[in-house]
């Protein structure tokens, strides 16, 4: 049961205002803790914790706190009975990245030794093997090996010892160190036992791509009969994942999809390979045995995962065979499948990874969406030219939605909808496509998600001609913007040295308007209300160049207690994610979007769990398709805008 408040003294457009207010903190976003707890911390008075007692009892004080209640707790790195508090703060999910930098700095400093060594020890401390754990575990995996090499080899003698362990995903991050590090040779000796050469090739993916051409031989080696499922499996994810000649890793490959126990891995990882490396003649000789094979499949189990990924490589196999083989090979797939697109959430980027997809005209396609982000996203279908007004009126519509779809309008211009969907959840959607043609563009419409987070349904008359010819949909709002670089703070140091007085402000003035940061900002009582004002944010950040770079290239460093969100999933499966502006042991009140006209109230009795993201609403890629001089434009019209 969703219930509604009106706040008659303020608009909520103002209460989202005075929250977000901080001191040069770009718009930050991140989700909460456990249905009753508080979910900001607004009381100054800090939580005691008897540092004098056993080391498990200062654990359960620890474990007993909040997130935010945790981080109220006094630290300080100058007297080792705060190692504990240290060692709690990295070990939280929730934590922002910079909060966990400042601390294993801390434990380096009161245990003498190193943030290598400390991240490490904080890896083998994850004991939680469900989706918030695995997560903890990449996250801190990134933050060790962003360490240099000279760190890494300095504790290399830990590192073999954590390689040689049959714990995962100790023995992923440091078979991944060792390699970040240039010590091949090292994880090579250390890969024994499956348990390791597993550990090995986990961590490959997880390297700098300049790095993977070098590590293709092993994974090559691995295929071998003489290996276990269990090595040949992980082999075959691997080189999946490395870029290089698609066409060889197709040829690699494809045999192995004789083998009946590596079948379904197989037809996943070519999956990843691109289309480009098929081969149209070993294609054609795939698709049949697979049709074969579905053919004599009871129907009752032509539902299941490993069928549907199987069906999957089919029609990538069709896409690449001369139309005439290809239609008659369809409509024997047809009678057996129905066509499944699949669609994820890119984490932190606010984007789908299936930019365009094609279909054809009047016939039946499964979507799968998998969301990878911390945010609730959905999915929503729209006529050619509405995907802005779909949005917009998704937004009047609110988190009640229409027919229980959150933030979808009742309009004419929506073709089909999801629901919102939690992070590390999945929905189908199965739908008819369109009898014409044309191009019908895909939405999130979250708040302020539309953006960024979109998507184009190209409806053909003949799916096969198609394929042969793609042409590349427009953009539905009209952008003409590409990736140019993944930009880092790191990548700005010798500019930064220099003077924005130079710099062109009304250039500056284009990208801020172009990548959405208008949406969100106010300069000049002009913009959005969902981040702070932006005049004056060289004045907070008292000309910090670096500083408030760093908050546009990685919003989620520090994120201010006063942006928390929290993603509330209900019994009923509903999905509602706002700012909590009041919370007691009977009910949780969100502020879902700066243009809500009333908060909405959700019962804590129907709250299934609460769930706070470690990181920001803004995306972090926000940047990632201007060029070098662009992103200095807008410091600069940033800097020009101050009083």
């Amino acid at each position: 049961m969703i219930l509604t408040a009106t706040m008659p003294l303020f608009s909520l457009k103002n209460l989202l205002a005075s929250l977000v207010v901080t001191a040069g903190v770009m718009p930050c976003v991140v989700t909460c803790v456990l249905p009753g707890a508080a979910a900001i911390a607004d009381d100054s008075q800090a939580p005691k914790i008897y540092l004098d007692k056993s080391p498990r009892v200062i654990q359960y004080q620890l474990k007993r706190l909040s997130d935010e209640r945790l981080l109220l707790v006094e630290r300080s790195s100058d007297d080792v009975k705060y190692v504990p508090i240290y060692q709690a703060i990295v070990g939280r999910l929730a934590i922002p990245s910079g909060i966990r930098e400042e601390s294993f700095q801390a434990l380096a400093t009161l245990n003498e030794t190193s943030v290598a060594a400390e991240i490490l020890q904080a890896v083998a401390a994850i004991k939680s093997s469900d989706s918030d754990g695995d997560r903890l575990a990449d996250y801190l995996i990134r933050d060790l090996l962003k360490q240099d090499g000279q760190a890494l080899v300095a504790i290399k003698e830990q590192l073999v010892d954590a390689a040689e362990s049959e714990d995962a995903p100790l023995n992923v991050a440091a078979m991944a160190a060792l390699l970040r590090a240039e010590q091949t040779v090292v994880a090579k000796a250390a890969a024994t036992d499956d348990p390791q050469r597993v550990a090995f090739l986990d961590a490959i993916k997880l390297l700098p791509k300049d790095q993977h051409q070098a590590l293709r031989s092993f994974a090559v080696a691995k295929l071998g009969g003489d290996q276990s499922d269990l090595v040949r499996k992980a082999a075959l994810h691997a080189l999946s994942k490395i870029a290089a000649d698609p066409a060889g890793t197709f040829e690699l490959l494809q045999p192995l999809l004789a083998e009946d126990t590596l079948r379904v891995e197989v037809a996943r990882a070519l999956l990843r390979v691109p289309s480009k490396g098929f081969d149209a003649a070993v294609s054609k000789a795939i698709a049949e045995k697979l049709l074969v094979m579905a053919e004599s499949t009871p129907a009752n189990q032509r539902t299941s995962d490993d069928f549907v990924d199987q069906m999957r490589l089919v029609d990538r196999c069709l896409s690449v065979l001369a139309s005439a083989d290809a239609k008659a090979m369809r409509t024997r797939l047809r009678d057996v499948y129905v066509r499944v697109i699949k669609i994820g959430t890119v984490e932190e980027e606010m984007r789908y990874d299936v930019p365009y997809f094609a279909v054809e005209a009047g016939r039946p396609v499964q979507i799968l969406l998998e969301n990878h982000d911390l945010m609730p996203h959905n999915l929503v279908f729209t006529t050619p030219g509405s995907l802005k007004s779909v949005a917009m009126a998704g937004l009047t519509a609110g988190p009640t939605g229409t027919d229980g779809l959150p933030y979808v309008p009742e309009s004419e211009a929506v073709l089909a909808a999801t629901k919102m969907i939690a992070p590390d959840q999945s929905i189908r959607l199965t739908i008819t496509a369109p009898n014409e043609p044309g191009e019908y563009p895909y939405v999130c419409t979250f708040p302020q998600h539309w953006y960024r987070m979109y998507g184009v349904m190209v409806v053909v008359e003949d799916l096969d001609a198609w394929n042969k010819n793609p042409v590349e949909p427009a953009n539905p709002l009209g952008s003409n913007r590409s990736f140019v670089q993944a930009w880092t703070v790191d990548d700005f140091k010798a500019e930064l040295q220099e003077s924005l007085a130079s710099r062109d402000a009304a250039a500056g003035e284009k990208v801020f308007n172009e990548a959405s940061c208008v949406a969100c900002h106010k300069i000049k009582n002009a913009g959005g209300a969902v981040g702070p004002e932006l005049t004056e944010i060289f004045k907070k950040w008292k000309g910090n160049k670096q500083g408030i770079l760093r908050e546009i290239l990685d919003p989620s460093h520090q994120i201010d207690p006063k942006y928390v969100t929290q993603t509330v999933l209900t019994i009923e499966g509903q999905t509602y994610s706002g700012i909590v502006v009041q919370e007691d042991d009977e009910t949780i009140t969100l502020l879902t979007s700066p243009d809500a006209k009333e908060p909405t109230i959700v019962l804590q009795d129907e709250i299934e769990f609460i769930k706070r993201s470690p990181t920001s609403l803004m995306p972090k890629a926000l940047m990632d398709q201007f060029s070098k001089e662009e992103v200095l434009d807008l410091m600069g019209y940033l800097q020009s805008v101050a009083p």
